[in-house]
């Protein structure tokens, strides 16, 4: 019965920190600061700079993104591939939590599990999400 018992809890836990994500728009990233949201996007851009950090934009080119999405160098060996190349012009699904750095949004990836491609059927014209 304990044992039951604490199978339900650690499933309502596990619920309940699932839903806690916030579904929102890029565009409305900047009023979720602080908050673990999910986003579903288009990344327009993306660059690797000589310190091996990379940045996507989504919403738009830089400086005119609704969001960035910042892999920190030591991260980046997690990832398959080159980040910046393999997700430019792609629809992804984000997860993480909003920061504000320098007055703009940004989600910080630490792990691939935050960004799945979504691919279309062709056949069927319905989502497929893709791990990273």
């Amino acid at each position: 019965m304990k044992k039951a018992l604490l199978l339900i809890i650690a499933i309502a836990a596990f619920t309940y920190n699932a839903k806690a994500q916030t579904v929102i728009a890029a565009k409305d990233a900047a009023k979720h600061i602080g908050d673990s949201v999910k986003i579903t996007a288009k990344i327009f851009s993306g660059k690797t700079f000589a310190s091996n950090m990379t940045l996507l934009d989504i919403g738009g080119f830089n400086p005119n993104q609704e969001l960035t999405l910042m892999i920190p160098a030591d991260a980046k060996s997690k990832f398959k591939g080159d980040p910046a190349t393999d997700f430019k012009g792609k629809d992804v699904i984000v997860t993480g939590k909003i920061i504000d750095y320098k007055g703009k949004p940004e989600i910080i990836l630490l792990d691939p599990k935050q960004i799945k491609l979504v691919l279309i059927d062709s056949s069927k014209g319905t989502p497929i999400i893709e791990r990273q």
